[in-house]
């Protein structure tokens, strides 16, 4: 990737990448944002410092992907890499991959199943837990060499991470004083995240991964976005998923602003019935698209909501998504200011029907990298970053639905991310 403050096309703006204590918040407050937040590597340094590695609870893995003792998954708090593990007792575990002696990543397996790690440079062992249990030659060879005799184990295990679960789903934080995670997630955003995760046991489907050239914080913004909605994607306008008209919600919590939940009823036809004005204003709506296969939007009323769509955005590193029958998590892994790594993880439900299992699979095709609503959201915020990091410009107005601050009652709406940088600007202190 180029940094951001490499020339391109014959322009640079060296100070959106200018050392921290230079940047002052654009005088338009939270209708406005500068573009230093997504392009400045001492900027992405302090989120990973005050975020992701702060007060926040950290998507990490769902227990069905680690359901027996010895099970293991590599995962990220932010940049940093961990590991999932449930230990013997059936309890999880998540820990630094990285050896306590000289700082190897020693978890290279995605997941698997394991009696302890060992790294692979000195061969130091932990167990599941992330106890130090053994070091080669630890009292040296011939009463040579090897740890002084004040050296303990106890005092030498991988570091631990606060851990938290709710119906099958695990968070972890590195602040061990972390308020409780029903807390932190609000009534307002457990509504809905308890419909799709209600305590029945979860079956996995399958999983993505792909880069996005973006930054972190435009993926949280997309979903917080129900205008783009309504213009970008042909697919939502045409078929009735989220299109002017519909009812439909843009939930933020109270408490924080920084989680929310975009929210659509489709009505029980298949194709949206839109006026000819609205039409005017969408122009990714075109008459004529229909679909070969119509149970690809069949959609069986399954939960207990008056949704049939909800996406959720859970700060800072997980998106909930309920797109009719198709379920999924992803989990955001920052990689510089100027690129992400999205992990998505398919699913269903233990007891779902072999039928229901080919629909949620058939259905999935909407999401994933190149399915039909994720390919055109990766490409924007693309351009997004590159408009941002090659310009001579330095903000970007949000002044849809004026000075409101979290949720809104309408689509044509950007209150939910003023909510967000309302408290991004205190944490990271802008």
């Amino acid at each position: 990737m180029y940094s951001s403050d490499t020339i391109i096309g014959g322009v640079t703006s060296p100070v959106k990448n200018g050392p921290i204590d230079s940047f002052v918040w654009p005088d338009e407050g939270l209708q406005a944002i500068p573009d230093w937040v997504y392009t400045s590597d001492a900027v992405y340094a302090r989120e990973v410092e005050r975020i992701f590695h702060g007060r926040t609870w950290n998507f990490v893995a769902l227990e069905a992907e680690v359901p027996n003792p010895g099970d293991y998954k590599r995962s990220y708090v932010g940049p940093t890499p961990v590991v999932v593990a449930r230990a013997d007792d059936g309890t999880i575990h998540v820990f630094e991959n990285r050896c306590a002696h000289r700082g190897a990543e020693f978890c290279r397996n995605s997941r698997g199943n394991n009696k302890e790690f060992v790294c692979p440079y000195h061969q130091w062992s932990y167990d599941l837990k992330g106890n130090l249990q053994g070091i080669p030659f630890k009292r040296g060879v011939n009463k040579l060499g090897g740890m002084p005799k004040d050296f303990r184990n106890e005092n030498h295990g991988l570091r631990k991470l606060a851990v938290a679960c709710r119906n099958g789903v695990v968070f972890a934080s590195f602040a061990q004083d972390m308020e409780s995670l029903a807390s932190y997630l609000t009534p307002e955003i457990l509504k809905d995240f308890d419909v799709v995760f209600p305590g029945k046991k979860l079956r996995i489907l399958g999983f993505y991964k792909n880069e996005l050239p973006c930054n972190w914080k435009m993926y949280h913004e997309n979903l917080k976005d129900p205008y783009h909605a309504t213009l970008l994607h042909s697919f939502l306008v045409v078929f009735g998923l989220l299109v002017a008209g519909n009812r439909s919600a843009m939930v933020a919590d109270s408490k924080y602003g920084i989680h929310g939940t975009m929210a659509s009823a489709k009505s029980d036809s298949l194709y949206a019935t839109v006026d000819e004005d609205k039409k005017k204003e969408m122009r990714s709506f075109h008459d004529g698209m229909t679909l070969s296969d119509e149970r690809f939007l069949e959609f069986v009323k399954e939960f207990d909501s008056e949704w049939s769509v909800t996406m959720q955005t859970i700060w800072p590193n997980l998106i909930v998504q309920r797109e009719m029958n198709t379920l999924g998590v992803r989990h955001i892994v920052p990689n510089g200011p100027n690129s992400m790594i999205m992990l998505w993880t398919m699913f269903g439900y233990e007891d779902d029907t072999e039928d229901m299992v080919r629909h949620r699979l058939r259905q999935g095709n909407l999401m994933g990298p190149s399915g039909f609503l994720g390919l055109e959201d990766n490409e924007a915020m693309k351009f997004v970053q590159e408009g941002v990091r090659r310009s001579v410009s330095d903000r970007s107005i949000v002044r849809l639905d004026g000075d409101k601050i979290g949720t809104a009652d309408n689509l044509i709406s950007e209150a939910a991310i003023r909510a967000m940088y309302k408290h991004y600007r205190e944490v990271m202190g802008f």
